[in-house]
């Protein structure tokens, strides 16, 4: 029996694919610029964006052994909404640019919903580690 459904493939399939297209549309034309000036966090987070957006690519072939990927975008985009969304939310202090960002971060409930749990857990949680030592 297969672990992960093929629909479950494709729909990561799909996940890579929104991702790939999305950041394509949205970012490489600034990243291809070559009179685009950048500030300092601006061009790292656009850099990371970038390379994330290749990573997926990769996600369209191998979409399991991709899944690290995913779960690094689940991670960090969590933390954002928790860290630094949710108290400027109760603070009060949310401008134009603030509910913009919160919005595309918020998109992540589709990674959630995309990711095979079962499999994350079975194969990165209860599997044994690689080893440590030679032997």
């Amino acid at each position: 029996m297969n672990e992960v459904s093929l629909f479950r493939l494709y729909v990561l399939r799909a996940m890579y694919l929104f991702i790939v297209v999305g950041l394509g549309v949205y970012l490489w034309p600034d990243v291809l610029d070559p009179h685009k000036h950048w500030e300092l966090m601006q061009g790292q987070a656009s850099c990371m964006l970038a390379a994330f957006s290749l990573a997926c690519v990769l996600g369209l072939r191998y979409p399991l052994q991709m899944l690290p990927v995913l779960l690094w975008e689940v991670t960090w985009k969590t933390l954002w909404l928790v860290i630094v969304a949710l108290p400027q939310w109760r603070a009060g202090h949310l401008d134009e640019a603030m509910k913009a960002t919160i919005f595309a971060v918020s998109m992540v409930v589709l990674v959630y919903l995309a990711i095979p749990w079962r499999y994350v857990f079975t194969h990165y949680v209860k599997a044994r580690g690689d080893r440590w030592r030679p032997g």
